[in-house]
């Protein structure tokens, strides 16, 4: 069986983001997923400018297998549907 991967799209001092970031590392242990954060701004920086330009002013978002599955808030009960818990 294939482990999810969960991304979340964050950047500092984005106090949503950190609340957000918090509950998937708890969903992380219970579901069994990898959990990444990735910073768009300093994505940007590093002349990667995507993340920021496609996702920015939507921050947090939460990316499922590389995929767009939730913004501002994390979709729990779509989340667990599409893990199969």
């Amino acid at each position: 069986m294939t482990r999810h991967s969960v991304e979340l799209l964050t950047r500092d001092g984005c106090t949503i983001c950190a609340r957000v970031r918090a509950r998937l590392a708890e969903l992380a242990d219970e579901l069994g997923f990898e959990l990444a954060t990735t910073d768009v701004d300093a994505k940007a920086l590093a002349g990667e400018p995507g993340l920021r330009a496609e996702f920015g002013d939507r921050l947090p978002v939460v990316l499922l297998d590389g995929r767009e599955h939730s913004y501002w808030e994390i979709d729990e009960p779509r989340l667990r549907a599409d893990l199969g818990r």
